[in-house]
């Protein structure tokens, strides 16, 4: 039995990009470990959602739990570092905000849990979050130090195929004009970067049901979840990374578990 720590921003981020590696893990009988960095207290979320008293904090913990169940997580991490909100953004400036903090005293906390886990595989994010988010930038920092601090070989830069996603947009141009903030240019990696495509088509079902998990996220998956099966697919049935040191030539179809 081999360990997968999965690194992720905040809640439902890991359904998008590591969601079938960590189901396909827990089929496979390895250990499924996931740690968040945020709470999720700056996202947005549906008028009237919320329970009288409730925080969006508080529910989106409880969707976390919900995912990680679906994705076959055994156990959930949350640092409860701060929200950082989206790039540009006031929030951005606040001294105990995520992408502030100190990279060390972070990096410290997750070498703690690679060390309890003795780690195989850590996913991180690529250089620039995936989009951007500055919460998602300090993940790969905090990520890569963390590694070098336990120790543990095998990182993988959880990204998107910029080209892949190009190729969709071309082939479904509503999706550029609901959300024109998407800089395609810079979003993900090239193809030409990614050393590591995992085929997750067989378990869409558990990615698609961790996406209902989020309910306060709606504004994040609705798209998604209203698109036809085969769309679905096209769009996450892959995953995609670059392997840390393993170099352009470097093509697998698993993570090393």
């Amino acid at each position: 039995m081999s360990t997968l720590v999965c690194f992720h921003a905040h809640p439902d981020d890991e359904v998008f990009n590591t969601g079938g590696v960590m189901r396909l893990a827990a089929d496979a009988g390895h250990r499924v470990v996931l740690v968040t960095a945020t709470d999720g207290a700056l996202g947005e979320f549906p008028d009237g959602i919320l329970a009288e008293g409730e925080t969006l904090a508080e529910r989106r913990k409880t969707e976390l739990a919900t995912s990680a169940g679906i994705l076959g997580a055994d156990r959930v991490v949350m640092l409860h570092y701060a929200d950082s909100g989206m790039a540009g953004t006031p929030e951005n400036d606040a001294p105990d905000a995520f992408c502030n903090v100190d990279v060390e005293e972070a990096a410290g906390k997750l070498a703690a849990v690679l060390d309890e886990e003795n780690a195989d595989v850590l996913t991180i994010y690529d250089p620039n979050g995936g989009y951007g988010h500055p919460d998602h930038i300090q993940v790969h920092y905090v990520g890569a130090r963390a590694a070098e601090l336990a120790g543990t070989k095998n990182v993988y830069e959880t990204t998107a195929n910029r080209d892949h996603m190009k190729k969709l947009v071309e082939l479904n141009p509503n999706w550029a004009d609901e959300d024109n903030s998407l800089d395609l240019d810079t979003f993900g990696l090239p193809e030409s970067e990614i050393t590591t495509v995992v085929d997750v088509s067989t378990v869409m079902d558990a990615k698609r049901n961790a996406m209902l998990a989020h309910e306060t996220q709606v504004g994040d998956f609705g798209p998604f979840l209203q698109m036809p099966v085969d769309m679905l697919q096209a769009a996450f049935g892959r995953e995609w990374f670059r392997r840390v040191g393993g170099g352009p030539s470097l093509t697998e179809t698993e993570l090393p578990l």
